[in-house]
């Protein structure tokens, strides 16, 4: 007689948790988690990049003002000489038809135009900030790792706790080392002179519960505007 041996089989259960901030089932697929996710994300950014958004702007400042500076210089120095030949010119016809000093009113008037001139060139000047700064942004890059860098695939936080546990050391010769086990790195400088790359999708062992929150609103991408003249970086 033999015995018959039955091999149980083992059940699996799959449960998809509740929301987390209103405790409704996940089948109800409320947005409070993407809000609550959206939030988060404002705040860290707030915290780390809102420095590096200041150096970028003082950074396309200077360098918008120093080109439209020197784009007024140079249209002022074409003004003044056009303004020494015209008073050249009056003082000639002085002395060729009168043998005596041009009228005042002949000097006024030549260095009103040229005041109403240079007042142009200015305003004309001035307009062109819009232009110049789109192209100084647009020669910033920020750059973001690969996403089998160490510092990506195994981040230097406590999976249990959610706190950071930088500069921790791990003795044992027999585990290979691990960004968690190595002290903290100071992040990367910013690099400037080209645009952003575009951001690489997840690969598929990030599976994300979380969506992101629908966005109604709909735009494109606009490219960089061209580089202002060159002829007017001269000096530099």
């Amino acid at each position: 007689m033999y015995t018959r041996h039955y091999k149980t089989r083992k059940s699996v259960v799959r449960m998809d948790p509740d929301c987390a901030i209103c405790r409704a089932p996940a089948n109800a697929q409320c947005e409070c988690e993407a809000k609550g996710l959206e939030v988060a994300i404002r705040q860290a950014e707030q915290r780390v990049m809102q420095s590096i958004y200041n150096d970028i702007r003082t950074w396309v400042r200077e360098h918008a003002q120093d080109y439209i500076l020197e784009y007024f210089r140079l249209l002022t120095e074409r003004r003044k000489q056009a303004h020494s030949q015209v008073i050249d010119r009056i003082h000639a016809d002085a002395y060729r038809y009168y043998r005596a000093a041009p009228h005042p009113s002949d000097i006024h008037q030549a260095e009103a135009a040229l005041k109403r001139h240079i007042d142009e060139d200015w305003q004309a000047s001035v307009q062109r900030y819009p232009e110049v700064l789109e192209y100084f942004y647009g020669l910033v890059e920020l750059t973001l790792p690969p996403e089998d860098d160490p510092s990506v695939r195994d981040p230097p936080l406590s999976a249990l706790a959610g706190t950071k546990r930088l500069g921790t050391r791990r003795n044992s010769a027999a585990v290979p080392g691990t960004v968690a086990s190595a002290p903290s790195l100071p992040p990367e400088p910013l690099l400037r002179g080209r645009t952003p790359p575009v951001a690489m999708a997840p690969g598929p062992f990030m599976e994300r519960r979380t969506p992101a929150p629908r966005d109604r609103r709909s735009g494109g991408f606009r490219a960089p505007p061209h580089a202002p003249p060159g002829s007017f970086y001269q000096g530099y």
